[in-house]
């Protein structure tokens, strides 16, 4: 057994996989920390990969519990977390105690961390110190980085050094200004385009590629082709697992959503409903009660 650098306990052998949820911590079940084997023989079972964004405590413990297998710690707190419009302004000292919180308290699902704008472009030597810092200070699993074939000597130089990496190809949303804001990816003759680059994240030792806004019938192709898993968002059914920010796909964020988000539940009205109740309590002088006074 080895030893498991979140709790200090022994990390024992246990089932993994989707829909296996981390049992409480006075439950008699083993865990196992889900590593990037077991993602590449997910694939090969054709059991779907599930992932989130987290960048928190507590959602990251309870998505644990859930079975979710990778927990992302997306550059996306910059507009989900932080208040900015964009992925573009958050810096990797914003990133790292998100990043932190979410490995300290989870047992069983990989934990991601996303290297943001500007953090990897410059070099592979930026790139693998950007990288350091993620699992050295804030006990990230892996890292996530955007970009395609260019990407390839930094994808190397992490992975020689030790790092496992998650590629991100498609719509990149730290490029949205070279893209030309919030496009598909991959129509047409972009399509050769697409598994070109899905392909180098490969041979250069990505162990798994997210797809974001890529048609369906493209990215069902290129899992079809890789080894390693895909993750889609925005790219149908067809890859090997799916990535949701969670604000989207629990309706915290209120608004237009984009197209391929799904809401499993409404939080903001949870939240919202429970905030007027607290209020009106106070307001009304019936909080606290006997029950909450000393």
């Amino acid at each position: 057994m080895s030893q498991n650098p979140a709790s200090g306990t022994p990390e024992e052998t246990a089932p993994y996989g989707s829909g296996s949820a981390t049992p409480s911590p006075e439950a008699s079940s083993p865990v196992r920390r889900v590593r990037t084997h077991h993602l590449r023989e997910m694939k090969e079972r054709g059991e779907k990969i599930t992932m989130l964004t987290a960048y928190d405590m507590y959602t990251a413990a309870t998505f644990d519990e859930a079975g979710i297998d990778l927990l992302l710690v997306g550059d996306s707190a910059s507009n989900n977390v932080l208040g900015n419009e964009t992925s573009l302004p958050i810096t990797v000292d914003e990133l790292l105690p998100l990043t932190r919180a979410v490995s300290r308290s989870t047992r069983r699902a990989m934990v991601v961390g996303d290297l943001p704008f500007g953090s990897y472009q410059a070099s592979p030597e930026q790139g693998y110190c950007t990288a350091v810092r993620f699992m050295k200070e804030a006990g990230a699993h892996c890292v996530k980085l955007e970009g395609g074939a260019e990407m390839a000597p930094v994808i190397e130089k992490l992975v020689a050094g030790g790092i496992p990496v998650i590629a991100h190809i498609g719509f990149t949303p730290q490029s949205e200004h070279v893209l030309g804001g919030y496009r598909v990816q991959g129509r047409g003759d972009a399509a050769d385009r697409m598994r070109t680059d899905a392909k180098a994240v490969e041979a250069a030792g990505a162990f798994a590629v997210v797809m974001e806004m890529v048609p369906g019938d493209v990215a069902g192709e290129i899992s079809r082709e890789l080894v390693i898993p895909t993750i889609g968002i925005g790219a149908g059914n067809q890859c090997d697992g799916q990535v949701l920010v969670w604000q989207d796909a629990f309706g915290l964020r209120t608004g237009k959503m984009a197209r391929f988000v799904k809401q499993y539940a409404d939080v903001h009205q949870v939240l919202l409903d429970g905030a007027r109740a607290y209020a009106d309590d106070v307001k009304a002088g019936t909080f606290p009660g006997p029950d909450h006074t000393f």
